[in-house]
């Protein structure tokens, strides 16, 4: 299966690649449903699409939003940039978009988007029909279904999937709570994610009153969804016909793509004969980055309730530093990200056999070789000294 992980910036995509995915999703700075994200300009479309096809890997563009007549202003040239880049495919979830397409941008390989809530083989022929190459499932489908639908639909068409991250607790992420409340519209990329705001209830006769609703001691959560996490769960989506995998947050950091795309490019590496204990180290791993509780949301049956959370996002490992170049053995030159200091012992994120290892800071000096005790100093450039042998783009974290 491919590997498919968020690219919310530039940075975010070099690391996705370093860490194994096969190819990235992100959006221009119109038309895309992550309005706030980093996004990409017409130039740097082209930019990276060109980095990842060197690396013989993917770039997806979403074209996902519900679009309104007004939408489509400047649309027309927008995809002729994006014919012109050689863009690996764009996702779509509006059908007048799908149309417009076909129309103006017809070399464009269309992804038909989870927003479009996809959910059977009758609707999937349909697509196919247009010419759609790939549908991304709706969340709400069960292994099951997914493998009754894949032997009912051309094998030609691939399905696509999410297995990891953040979920709507709307329908399939068609959300009216962020318009209503602010008048910022998710389904236009502009979702102020009300769902996660802390909420109380109160009775109409008593007025001013507030009451509790399943509450921990940071507040109550009563729209918050847990975070997907299918990685124990690979093998059967494969059985089951899903041809790429999905991580989600565009709006996430570096270090989550890199902590979770590393994480499932191992279980996919593994996934025929995983042992017991290397899927305990990956679950663990995937702890040590932000999330809410996790769940396999629908995939085993709907388990609404069980997709409720009522806690913040935690993690157990914070980002330090990125590796700026290749190790010479004695040390390596590294940004930081994070305050660390003499004494403190960092662990390594990396795709290759340094993963995990341990580095205890007994010397570390800036560019000009001058000793540093504490660095509290935003992206200053240090020299670790390790003969651990990093490689530019690792990751150092406590």
């Amino acid at each position: 299966m491919e590997l498919l992980a968020p690219a919310g910036t530039f940075e975010k995509m070099q690391t996705a690649f370093y860490f194994g995915a096969d190819a990235v999703y992100f959006a221009g700075k119109k038309f895309g449903l992550r309005a706030f994200a980093g996004n990409f300009t017409d130039n740097e479309i082209i930019k990276a699409t060109q980095y990842a096809h060197k690396l013989g890997k993917k770039v997806y563009i979403t074209i996902n939003i519900l679009a309104h007549e007004s939408d489509f202003d400047g649309l027309k040239e927008y995809l002729c940039e994006l014919e012109k880049a050689k863009v690996d495919a764009v996702i779509v979830s509006d059908l007048g978009i799908i149309e417009y397409i076909k129309e103006f941008a017809p070399s464009l390989t269309i992804h038909v988007s989870t927003q479009a809530n996809i959910l059977n083989s009758y609707a999937i022929k349909f697509m196919a029909r247009l010419g759609i190459k790939r549908i991304i499932l709706a969340r709400e489908l069960s292994i099951e279904e997914i493998k009754n639908i894949r032997k009912n639909i051309p094998s030609e068409i691939e399905l696509e999937c999410f297995v990891h991250g953040a979920m709507c607790i709307s329908y399939s992420g068609r959300c009216l709570l962020s318009n209503y409340l602010t008048g910022r519209d998710a389904n236009r990329g502009a979702c102020a994610q009300c769902c996660r705001w802390e909420y109380t209830i109160t009775e109409k006769s008593r007025k001013g009153e507030q009451y509790e609703i399943q509450e921990d001691e940071r507040g109550t959560y009563i729209l918050n969804s847990k975070d997907l996490n299918m990685i124990e769960h690979l093998k059967e989506l494969e059985d089951a016909g899903i041809t790429s995998i999905k991580i989600e947050g565009r709006m996430k950091s570096p270090y989550y793509v890199a902590n979770v795309v590393n994480a499932y490019k191992r279980a996919l590496d593994l996934k025929e004969n995983i042992s017991q204990e290397q899927m305990t180290l990956l679950k663990d791993e995937l702890n040590k980055t932000s999330h809410r509780q996790y769940t396999t949301g629908f995939y085993f049956g709907s388990n609404d309730k069980e997709c409720l959370s009522s806690s913040m996002p935690v993690q157990t490992s914070e980002f330090m530093a990125v590796v700026l170049n290749d190790s010479d053995g004695e040390k390596v030159l590294v940004e930081q990200r994070n305050r660390f200091k003499i004494g403190d012992e960092l662990e390594v994120l990396s795709p290759n056999d340094t993963f995990n290892k341990k580095i205890k800071l007994d010397k570390m000096t800036d560019e000009k070789c001058q000793d540093v005790l504490d660095a509290k100093n935003v992206q200053q450039k240090l020299y670790i000294y390790t003969n651990l042998n990093l490689k530019k783009g690792d990751i150092l974290r406590k």
